[in-house]
């Protein structure tokens, strides 16, 4: 966990996305489940969101909202030495991909203590942050979010 006294939290591209694909208000249900908080985005996060949104269809309008989004947070860096550390190199899924670095990322950020929590609703993200003993935010119902303890 980090030392301040605001939450640290960072922001996937999965609920980036999710207030056009689940209809969810993201930050009010942050502002609701947390009060005051720092929301904070991997570069590698804001990347795969620029990527998804040169697109077309429902998945790319998702990420073009979900990019404007991503401006209300402040973009953190994360060392590739941090990402070697969570063990993505040896998993036999690993591809040196956005989608792949992204997620390697905000598993770097929890390992390495810099956030309190990961907002996201990916399930195998899901499992490797809270193996790294850092809660999870996800969507739980039609368009509510709530935190899972590891």
């Amino acid at each position: 966990m980090t030392d301040t006294s605001t939450p640290v939290v960072a922001l996937d591209t999965s609920a980036l996305m999710a207030p056009v694909e689940a209809n969810i208000r993201l930050f009010e249900e942050l502002d609701r489940l947390l009060g005051t908080y720092e929301a904070v985005v991997p570069a590698a996060v804001r990347s795969e969101l620029d990527g998804l949104a040169s697109g077309a269809g429902t998945a790319a309008t998702a990420a073009s909202v979900g990019a404007d989004l991503a401006g209300r947070a402040r973009t953190v860096g994360v060392d590739d030495a941090d990402v070697e550390d969570t063990d993505a190199a040896d998993d036999d899924t690993y591809a040196a991909d956005d989608d792949t670095y992204a997620d390697d990322a905000l598993v770097a950020l929890a390992v390495t203590g810099r956030v309190d929590f990961v907002v996201t609703n990916d399930r195998p993200l899901t499992e490797r942050v809270l193996d790294a003993d850092t809660p999870v935010i996800c969507l739980r119902g039609r368009n509510t979010l709530a935190i899972t303890e590891p």
